[in-house]
């Protein structure tokens, strides 16, 4: 990783690192980054690699998380963000730059971008909104603010489920480990509001940089209309689905991902073909692609835990899931594989887990 520096904003001082060099693209934060431990995080790590190899990426902590610990907190109103992103291109002397943002960073991004039309040369959008409140409704947005707030260790693998439904188990302990290393459960619960509390529909008509949509189907953290409502909103602006489950880019079919921002964001002297290096999708749990299996990693898990005598309320509790997820598993994988029964089901998930 590179060296972590500081650009000062009003009462913020701003973390950020760069690596890569040509065109700058600026990385911003989401409601849990941390410079430091997001390069450990190998996923991550080597999504930006990837990018580093054609642009020179700088990435920044927003105010009050990672090592960006001037305020205690995330704030959640969008203007010390926005002020943020502007103190980390004035301290990068980047006079222009392509905005990468990804989930709870859209809003901040689609702000800065009519705030301050010259400094953006392209908008890339992930798993985005603009409304928070429109992720969930009241009572769910506060119960799980509450639980990050009083037992982080329980609520860090709920978002693990939230974010990766389709991961192993292994995958999801490996982000939840993860995540109670970027913050504490104060830092994330007040990151969480936030999250809940940014609200950017009303500059959205206003941004007039080319703009790119990029959202999974199946992205259960932030569903696919708030996604197409975000193109909607913003003139001009490309809607792309993306096939797959996984909310975070650097997850899932990372390299489908990654060619087509960067094609998006082809400069006028660049050759984007074979020599663009990108790293592989996430493997399912016996090696297999997506693709080769009939059932999804999730599915094939819950039906190894049925081979294994466990009940469905046994089931859920080591997944964390409810009993009807667990239900909806098992009757989708025996649709998919058209078999009798669940035994019939976990039968084949067991002679299919050396060899797809």
């Amino acid at each position: 990783m590179s060296t972590v520096r500081y650009a000062w904003s009003g009462s913020d001082d701003v973390a950020w690192s760069e690596m890569g060099a040509g065109a700058p693209l600026l990385i911003g934060g989401w409601w849990m980054s941390h410079l430091e431990r997001d390069w450990e995080y190998g996923p991550f790590r080597t999504f930006v690699e990837a990018m580093a190899r054609h642009r020179r990426v700088l990435r920044m902590d927003t105010p009050g998380s990672g090592l960006s610990r001037t305020r205690p907190e995330t704030p959640d109103s969008l203007e010390p963000h926005v002020d943020a992103m502007k103190a980390v291109l004035d301290a990068a002397e980047a006079e222009q730059a392509t905005l990468f943002a990804g989930s709870s960073g859209c809003a901040i991004a689609v702000e800065f971008a009519a705030r301050h039309p010259e400094r953006v040369r392209r908008l890339v959008l992930s798993g985005a909104y603009l409304d928070g409140s429109s992720i969930a409704s009241p009572g769910d947005r506060a119960a799980l603010v509450e639980l990050v707030r009083k037992s982080w260790g329980v609520s860090s693998r709920v978002m693990s489920d939230i974010f990766y439904p389709d991961a192993t188990a292994e995958q999801r302990r490996a982000f939840a480990r993860h995540q109670r290393s970027t913050a504490t459960a104060a830092a994330a619960a007040a990151g969480l509001q936030a999250v809940y509390s940014f609200d950017a529909r009303a500059t959205a008509p206003q941004v007039r940089a080319p703009t790119l949509v990029l959202h999974r189907r199946g992205d259960r953290a932030i569903p696919l209309a708030l996604g197409a409502a975000t193109a909607a909103a913003i003139p001009g602006a490309h809607l792309e689905v993306l096939e797959g489950s996984d909310h975070h880019p650097w997850h899932g079919d990372a390299s489908a991902f990654l060619r087509r921002a960067l094609a998006f964001d082809a400069v006028a002297e660049e050759q984007l073909g074979g020599d663009l290096v990108l790293p592989p999708a996430m493997a399912a749990p016996d090696g297999a692609s997506a693709k080769t299996s009939p059932i999804s990693a999730r599915e094939r898990e819950v039906l190894l835990l049925i081979s294994q005598g466990k009940t469905d309320a046994q089931i859920a509790a080591e997944l964390f899931l409810s009993v009807h997820t667990v239900h909806r598993h098992v009757a989708n994988a025996r649709t998919k594989l058209e078999v009798p029964s669940r035994a019939a089901a976990a039968a084949w998930a067991i002679a299919h887990t050396a060899a797809p």
